[in-house]
């Protein structure tokens, strides 16, 4: 993982200690998620720049979400201060939607909040459903405009519109105007549903 990009390189090791940490051999995650073992091991040593929709698969296939494959592993000396030059910031590379996390990276919190800024024109489509653990999240719009499919159902939410959902459906984002939107995710997980989850 020399020439990798730090985030790729942090994501490199997230997610090679969560699939061992599991007990999941490559081909085993594979298979359970759609994405080729090669892939895998390539985003694994660094050498890849996944998108969110293929993360996001990892994620739920490990029992995680998104979310959890950017934070640093919990830990009692954490600080609870999140400085806004510290704060990891992720673009993917399909879509160009960039993700900011706030959170104090590894300090223990059953509620971790993430900014993101949805470029004119991009779609960003999750289609994994059922997760292991109740994931809790809303979405409060700070700038422009966004559709937020859930399932079947459709929502335009506008600055200001913030909008309660559980993350146990396909769920596509769209700006479909020509300006940047912008919003925060705020995620909690069900801790009688499972521990450590957020997108």
């Amino acid at each position: 993982m020399e020439n990798a990009s730090p985030i790729n390189a942090h994501l490199a090791t997230r997610l090679r200690g969560l699939r061992t940490g599991s007990g999941m051999t490559l081909d085993g995650l594979a298979e359970c998620t759609g994405v080729s073992r090669s892939m895998i091991s390539l985003i694994e040593r660094g050498e890849s720049s996944p998108t969110a929709a293929v993360l996001d698969k990892l994620a739920a296939g490990l029992g995680v979400t998104l979310a959890s494959l950017f934070a640093e592993k919990d830990g009692t000396a954490a600080s609870p201060l999140s400085r806004r030059g510290d704060q990891q910031v992720w673009r993917d590379p399909e879509s160009g939607y960039m993700r900011r996390n706030l959170s104090a990276p590894g300090f223990p919190s059953p509620i971790k909040l993430v900014e993101v800024v949805l470029p004119p024109g991009a779609r960003v489509a999750y289609d994994t459903g059922h997760r292991a653990a109740t994931v809790h999240q809303q979405i409060w719009i700070i700038e422009g405009t966004i559709e937020l499919t859930l399932g079947e159902e459709t929502y335009r939410l506008a600055a200001g519109d913030c909008l309660s959902m559980h993350l146990d459906q396909p769920t596509v984002f769209r700006n479909l105007t020509d300006a940047p939107a912008r919003y925060v995710v705020a995620l909690a997980t069900d801790a009688r549903a499972g521990a450590g989850l957020h997108r």
